[in-house]
């Protein structure tokens, strides 16, 4: 391919859009509405678009992989988030430590798994 790739921006689907808008914009991503049922969350480089859409096998088996800086870091700012109090069904899984890296993991409002980790520098 000659083309130079610049991102990759998954859909992703919600149970309750406006419980899992709220979660985002908690957890840090900037969000910009872009119709009444579709909205882009940004942090940095990344994004991703949230719909209101809930199809439960599609949301069931959908993970995301997010590299972070310093995952350590990132699993003391999210624990003082208090996300599993403030949304049903929440959960947050802390670090391990794996033979290509570190990465700790979130399960959103919907049941979304995203991993948080980083890379062993070779």
């Amino acid at each position: 391919m000659q083309n130079k790739y610049k991102s990759i921006r998954p859909f992703i689907g919600s149970k309750d859009f406006t419980t899992s808008r709220n979660f985002y914009r908690d957890l840090g991503f900037e969000e910009n509405v872009l119709a009444p049922n579709l909205s882009v969350f940004k942090a940095g480089n990344q994004a991703f678009y949230l719909q209101d859409a809930y199809v439960k096998d599609w949301v069931d088996n959908t993970m995301l992989f997010m590299e972070v800086a310093d995952v350590a870091a990132f699993w003391e700012e999210l624990v003082k988030l208090n996300l599993p109090e403030k949304y049903e069904g929440v959960r947050i899984i802390p670090v391990r430590e794996l033979d290509w890296g570190k990465e700790c993991f979130v399960h959103d409002p919907s049941g979304i798994l995203w991993h948080f980790g980083e890379f062993k520098v070779l």
